[in-house]
């Protein structure tokens, strides 16, 4: 109500501060037409892409920097500093390696959950309690059969959030991407209403975003948290 009155009497033109109604209805007239609704299953669909692909290098970089005290020595402190760097930064990078398409945008996305993941899966298999360990040598377990039952179970919980940080990183990461390197996506579609001067598709765009951000990150990462930690009593 508030935004759709100052809009009103605001006396600034629609391409400035459009009304709620009108970005309500470019909104509505998006997800119906599918120009709003095409964007939205391009960008999951890349994101889906690089946040596996950004997971399974966590793990196995996180893996690799647990297991080994040279790699940690290595590795380990060069992961530190490339986390601290914006995935974003990497873009000119990308553009050199795989040209202004897909793979650019994609190549961003990992970078974006690659860093935190594998801090967050060192974190967790560090964190494997000393006594969990012994006891499964001591029956047998070695190789692969001790990481699949006993270090991966047992950093569930760290795993779990590490996944939740990836994501929002990897979410913005697209965006960014999205917004600079084009081929579709919300990002683009953001571009697209900047360069229109379609400030009621911006706004639409952006809810859109935020939706599905707050989505993922309460309804399935931060709920599936909250289950592992009230089942195996970590609250």
């Amino acid at each position: 109500m508030t935004w759709e009155v100052t809009s009103r009497v605001s006396g600034l033109p629609d391409f400035m501060f459009p009304s709620l109604i009108q970005v309500l209805s470019t909104l509505f007239n998006g997800l119906i037409e599918g120009q709003i609704t095409e964007a939205i299953f391009t960008s999951m669909g890349r994101i889906l892409i690089g946040f596996f692909v950004a997971v399974l290098l966590g793990l196995f970089f996180g893996y690799l920097i647990w297991r080994y005290e040279l790699v940690e020595d290595t590795l380990g402190f060069l992961v530190t500093a490339l986390q601290s760097i914006p995935s974003i930064v990497w873009f000119p990078l990308a553009i050199i390696w795989f040209g202004l398409n897909d793979f650019a945008i994609l190549f961003i996305v990992t970078i974006g959950a690659t860093w935190t993941m594998t801090i967050n899966a060192t974190s967790g298999f560090k964190n494997v309690p000393k006594l969990y360990q012994r006891v499964a040598k001591t029956y047998g377990s070695s190789g692969f059969h001790f990481i699949r039952t006993v270090i991966i179970p047992a950093s569930v919980p760290q795993l779990l959030s590490g996944l939740r940080i990836a994501w929002a990183f990897s979410w913005r990461a697209l965006m960014a991407g999205e917004l600079l390197g084009g081929g579709g996506g919300l990002g683009q579609l953001l571009e697209a209403g900047r360069s229109l001067g379609q400030m009621d598709l911006v706004i639409s765009v952006m809810i859109i975003i935020a939706v599905i951000g707050t989505i993922m990150d309460h309804v399935v990462f931060l709920r599936l948290e909250r289950s592992v930690h009230k089942k195996w009593g970590t609250n």
